[in-house]
């Protein structure tokens, strides 16, 4: 768990946002537990190390008080590089809460030397786990999958704790076989006829000889 300094926000809208930023810093709003929702900035240099490192819990010194407190949200600009705002929710570390958790495939499906290609449906899954025990990501070895082989999100192995939530038959994965097309004649040609051998040609393509 990431612990990190945040200072009260005074102001709001688009224009303190963007002296924030400016600043090296990171606008976000803490609610949850009862309490109110409190405008807060962190420093965005912390944010990106702890989201770098997969971390979903923080621990935050809120002017002398900490409070632990999940991330629930982050949004990023245009190009998904710069992190804008941060919604986390306070928590207490003895409770359960439900999250959305990466889905990491690992190894090489035995299907795909048959001729097969692993294609992954889903990658995130939803589950509920105690805020202690929240994984970085679901890792599954799919070494084992052959041919035609689906993986489900009941079939992920879960950490200690932890329960599925949402559809269990939803597919994750798959090894399929992928079809060759056959190549479509350009526009205005004709496709070729197979050639009959033996066949009698016909009456305008028959040698006259005089």
């Amino acid at each position: 768990m990431a612990t990190m300094k945040a200072t009260q926000r005074t102001q709001s809208g688009t224009h303190a946002a963007k002296r924030l930023r400016n600043d090296g810093k990171v606008p976000g709003v803490m609610y949850g537990h009862g309490e109110g929702t409190q405008a807060i900035a962190l420093e965005k240099h912390e944010v990106e190390l702890a989201l770098l490192h997969g971390e979903r819990l923080l621990e935050i010194d809120l002017e002398g008080k900490t409070q632990n407190a999940l991330i629930k949200e982050i949004q990023y600009d245009t190009f998904g590089q710069d992190v804008l705002h941060i919604d986390l929710a306070r928590v207490d570390l003895d409770e359960r809460v439900e999250l959305t958790v990466r889905i990491h495939l690992v190894g090489e499906a035995a299907g795909v030397k048959d001729g097969g290609v692993l294609q992954q449906i889903e990658s995130e899954v939803e589950i509920e786990c105690p805020v202690r025990s929240i994984p970085e990501e679901i890792r599954h070895l799919v070494t084992e999958m052959k041919l035609n082989d689906r993986l489900h999100m009941k079939d992920l192995v879960l950490p200690e704790g932890a329960v599925l939530r949402g559809d269990p038959d939803l597919i994750v994965a798959s090894v399929a076989e992928i079809a060759e097309v056959a190549e479509a004649p350009a526009e205005g040609e004709e496709a070729a006829e197979p050639e009959v051998i033996g066949a009698k040609p016909a009456e305008d393509e028959e040698e006259t000889t005089e």
